[in-house]
């Protein structure tokens, strides 16, 4: 085991460590039996008291039976932990790491030990709820077990700056979960305040790189149209900043997405343009792919010869009649064909 160098700064902790814990519910039933007959030893000393021979006796019984049931008894009691699934506690005693209590069942520790969780603890000093639907934290009684269930975090949204320098308005949700609870107590201050911080820098990293949208298909990546790239790129950001937390990050994606009210007009403007010219472009080359078709039936099936300025005629009405955006008024020639 390497020996760490004394610079002066207090380590980091890493690894978290196994408590010494044995089954609640024997301790429960055996703490209950003895403070019974700590009960009755104070009975029986009450009533050796009273003879004069027995003062002594009865004395120390009455003693023995008010330590145990009045002072042992109860510090026995506050060891019982109990656990549900996927909780832990994060224990210390006297200021020093103690161990991690993880795994669901009632418990027996240490009584002297004390759980940390800053939570918790930063919720009661703004008085903030400590989770949703409970009391306000210093009204409750506090939990100061973790969870290590999946969380999700939906911070506000940001309004940032894209690639093009365009100010867009931006959210997401990250799903994430505690898996070193020693990091997420020792190592940061509030491992959620912490996530949700770096969670908007990461965001802001990554959406700098990126434009809103490229226009036509253009391969370029984009927030818009690469979601699935830039939620990969933004979970490994995010990631690579609460690993010294003792988080996971499970998933992040993008949850809104648009441009900043004071550019939103104009970009429905420039969008709108470009859809029109794409549908434009559509038009026009199914129109010469069907006037193309038109003149090798005439010229196949030998139904009239047309020299070429018939034919430009032909094609000129015939663009006008397919491109047009209106419905077309025929006009009937009885006449001769020229």
């Amino acid at each position: 085991m390497q020996k760490e160098e004394n610079t002066g700064e207090r380590p980091l902790h890493q690894e978290e460590i196994r408590p010494k814990a044995l089954k609640g519910m024997p301790v429960l039933l055996l703490n209950i039996a003895l403070m019974l007959a700590a009960v009755a030893v104070l009975i029986w000393g009450i009533r050796t008291v009273t003879t004069p021979e027995k003062t002594t006796a009865g004395i120390i019984l009455i003693v023995a039976g008010s330590l145990y049931l009045f002072i042992i008894g109860p510090v026995v009691f506050v060891g019982l932990k109990v656990l549900k699934p996927n909780e832990a506690l994060v224990l210390t005693l006297f200021g020093k790491y103690y161990g991690t209590l993880r795994g669901e069942g009632f418990f027996f520790v240490n009584p002297f030990v004390s759980a940390v969780n800053p939570v918790v603890a930063s919720a009661a000093a703004l008085n903030l709820p400590a989770a949703p639907g409970k009391e306000k934290a210093k009204a409750a009684v506090p939990d100061k077990r973790i969870s290590l269930k999946a969380i999700t975090l939906n911070n506000e949204k940001q309004k940032i700056n894209d690639q093009l320098g365009n100010p867009i308005i931006i959210g997401i949700v990250v799903i994430w979960r505690v898996v070193n609870t020693v990091k997420a107590v020792f190592n940061v201050d509030n491992y959620m305040e912490f996530l949700s911080i770096q969670c908007d820098s990461a965001l802001r990293n990554i959406v700098r790189n990126y434009p809103y949208d490229t226009p036509g298909d253009n391969s370029e990546t984009s927030l818009r149209g690469s979601s699935q790239e830039v939620a990969e790129k933004l979970k490994d950001e995010i990631q690579k900043k609460v690993d010294m937390a003792g988080l996971e990050i499970l998933e992040a994606r993008i949850t809104h997405l648009a441009y900043a009210p004071e550019i939103a007009a104009a970009m429905l403007q420039r969008q709108q343009a470009s859809a029109i010219i794409d549908a434009r472009q559509m038009i026009v080359e199914g129109a010469v792919g069907m006037v193309e078709m038109a003149l090798a039936k005439l010229n196949e099936n030998d139904i009239v010869k047309l020299d070429e300025e018939r034919k430009a005629a032909m094609v000129s009405n015939l663009l006008v009649v397919l491109c047009g955006n209106r419905d077309v008024q025929p006009v009937v020639n009885s006449g001769s064909l020229y």
